[in-house]
């Protein structure tokens, strides 16, 4: 009996703090920004040192100021452009070329375009820099392989064959890579310095998984699924932790170590809110409305700002045998970044 009360005692005590967390550090959209311009758009990396975001465009990379939330550059060239990877301490950025199937090396400081990489598998989509290895890893959606590019000297290291078509991926900086496997519903493990599997790690009841973070001190990974669902999942066994209803049409996440706050930001226009309350305990703490369309994300770490990108939609043009479910029509010039924080 004692101890039944003591549960329940404890289990209200989180109920109450989670309750709090959520009144006391309620995030919303605090500008919405039209950036205008060409193009699509799919991933967004925010480069928190240098107040950076690069927002992938179709063809070229938008560079905006953080400070002011204004354009500041642009990367040409980037053919089908997908993901865009930092090594701040090599000063150089990379992109997944998906439409040549090739990388683009650029300095980070003067945004020039310093060299390219061929010889990638077909599609390269998402993209991520491991620092134990020096590398830049492109995976191949076009395909079930990830491309080992050494970040120094642009030269191809090797491939990793995933066993599934892969989607976002993230590095442990312990010399571990972990991506989502989209048509298979698991999380690949490999050694960035081997280029080993370690392990492949079902994510059911989760779905077609698309966006990966991490919570490093804890070894906890959050992926975003096409079923409405957060897997969270043990680094190290694979074991699922929880799983956690979000919004519908997810693409990317994202965690913050800072406030415990990991985030699902999803295509129907809002971002789930998840607050890690221990490693063993996580819960919805607001579910924010925000723009249709606005599911690609990037975190900045420094000012715990949340970057959303999106556009206004028109009807959808007629079907066509190639495309007999084509996709809402863009507004000219609508396209648009939204700004999500605390303060």
């Amino acid at each position: 009996m004692i101890r039944s009360r003591s549960l329940a005692a404890a289990l209200a005590l989180l109920a109450t703090a989670g309750a709090a967390h959520a009144q006391a550090s309620p995030y919303h959209v605090i500008s919405r920004v039209r950036l205008g311009g060409e193009g699509g758009w799919d991933y967004v990396t925010a480069d928190a040192d240098a107040h950076r975001l690069y927002l992938s465009r179709g063809s070229h990379v938008m560079v905006v100021s953080t400070d002011n939330d204004s354009v500041v550059g642009d990367i040409p060239g980037t053919t089908g452009v997908h993901g865009i990877a930092l090594a701040p301490a090599l000063g150089r950025g990379f992109t997944s070329n998906g439409r040549d199937s090739s990388v683009t090396i650029f300095d980070l400081k003067t945004l020039a375009v310093v060299g390219s990489v061929h010889g990638t598998g077909r599609n390269p989509d998402a993209i991520a820099y491991d620092s134990v290895s020096g590398r830049v890893f492109a995976f191949n959606a076009g395909g079930t392989t990830a491309t080992a590019i050494d970040a120094a000297t642009g030269a191809i290291a090797g491939t990793v064959e995933l066993g599934g078509r892969p989607e976002f991926a993230v590095a442990d900086g312990r010399g571990r890579m972990f991506a989502n496997l989209e048509d298979k519903s698991a999380i690949v493990a490999f050694d960035t310095r081997t280029l080993r599997v370690a392990g492949t790690y079902p994510l059911a009841p989760c779905e077609e998984p698309s966006g990966l973070a991490m919570d490093r001190a804890h070894r906890r990974l959050f992926a975003v699924c096409g079923n409405k669902s957060m897997a969270v999942v043990d680094a190290d066994n694979g074991h699922l932790v929880a799983t956690i209803p979000i919004g519908d049409g997810p693409d990317a996440a994202a965690f913050d170590p800072a406030t415990g706050d990991a985030f699902s930001s999803n295509g129907e226009g809002t971002l789930t809110v998840v607050h890690e309350a221990s490693p063993s305990s996580f819960a919805v703490v607001q579910t924010l409305p925000t723009q249709r369309g606005a599911r690609t994300m990037a975190l900045d770490l420094r000012t715990h700002r949340i970057y959303l990108v999106t556009a206004e939609f028109g009807p959808p043009p007629a079907p066509t045998a190639e495309r007999p479910h084509p996709r809402p029509s863009v507004v000219p010039g609508s396209f648009t970044l939204l700004v999500i924080g605390r303060d």
